[in-house]
């Protein structure tokens, strides 16, 4: 979730933008979701062992809105054709913010923007609204940001079965890996296993501050956390002039807890 106005209206794949791009069969995948272009925790995951020899680093959105978008946005693409992003709802404002399809409702919305060369608006504007990989051990797996329904939608720890059943119904593959909730699980529901690797960049846990959050897949699933330094992400944060920056920070040192966030989530449904 980030902080732009909420808006209840569904985001699905984009007009014309046609069928999931898919990929694979891989034996194993880094999956990291939520970036939000703190940099600190993106270059401490990514220099995780697992992570360097991973054959895929999947993104699930939300990727540079944050502080530090436009080195964010560097980093990734040094990854070159082993990234593998997918658009979160951040990700969609920034280019309508940047082209003139939404209004600015906050300071932050006129700043954020202008942190994003030209070239990297045009390649946020890129990424698909969902992909699927094949993986060795847990076969398709669709990725997404919200569902595969809207980049909006919340999915949680608590989401129903009867929400579940009904996104079940829009796609074939029997893994889903969601993000937008900020939140680590792994849960099988209404015969869909749903995965969350939780946010690397601004996670809401019980944990220690300064904990990036992903998951590594194939042949199975393992949550994973990687410390990184916090100090340095906050005084990145005001550094770069962030008008967000003394809230980030308070999200950083004192994250809501995962019971806080679910009960929150599960009651808007849809947030932007």
């Amino acid at each position: 979730m980030t902080d732009l106005t909420v808006d209840a209206a569904w985001h699905a794949a984009a007009e014309g933008e046609g069928p999931a791009p898919r990929f694979g069969p891989v034996e194993r995948l880094a999956v990291l979701s939520d970036v939000h272009a703190n940099v600190p925790a993106l270059s401490a995951v990514l220099d995780e062992p697992e992570v360097r020899s991973a054959d895929l680093v999947v993104f699930c959105g939300d990727l540079t809105w944050g502080s530090e978008p436009q080195r964010t946005a560097e980093i990734v693409q040094g990854l070159g054709s082993r990234a593998v992003l997918v658009r979160g709802n951040a990700d969609r404002a920034v280019v309508e913010l940047a082209r003139g399809g939404r209004a600015a409702a906050s300071p932050r919305d006129d700043w954020m923007p202008a942190q994003h060369s030209p070239a990297t608006v045009d390649w946020l504007a890129g990424f698909p609204f969902t992909a699927v990989i094949e993986v060795t051990g847990l076969g398709a797996v669709r990725f997404c940001h919200g569902s595969p329904r809207s980049d909006t939608e919340l999915l949680t720890p608590g989401t129903p079965p009867e929400r579940l059943a009904e996104i079940r119904s829009v796609f074939a593959e029997p893994v889903l890996v969601s993000g937008h909730s900020h939140i680590q699980f792994d849960r099988v529901v209404a015969g869909l296993r749903n995965v969350n690797p939780g946010s690397l960049g601004l996670p809401y846990h019980d944990g220690v501050p300064g904990t990036a959050y992903w998951a590594l897949f194939g042949p199975g699933v393992r949550l994973r956390r990687t410390g990184y330094d916090l100090a340095a992400a906050i005084a990145g944060c005001h550094r770069a002039g962030d008008p967000a920056a003394d809230r980030i920070a308070g999200l950083l040192t004192a994250p809501p807890t995962v019971s806080e966030v679910t009960a929150h989530a599960e009651g808007l449904v849809f947030s932007d």
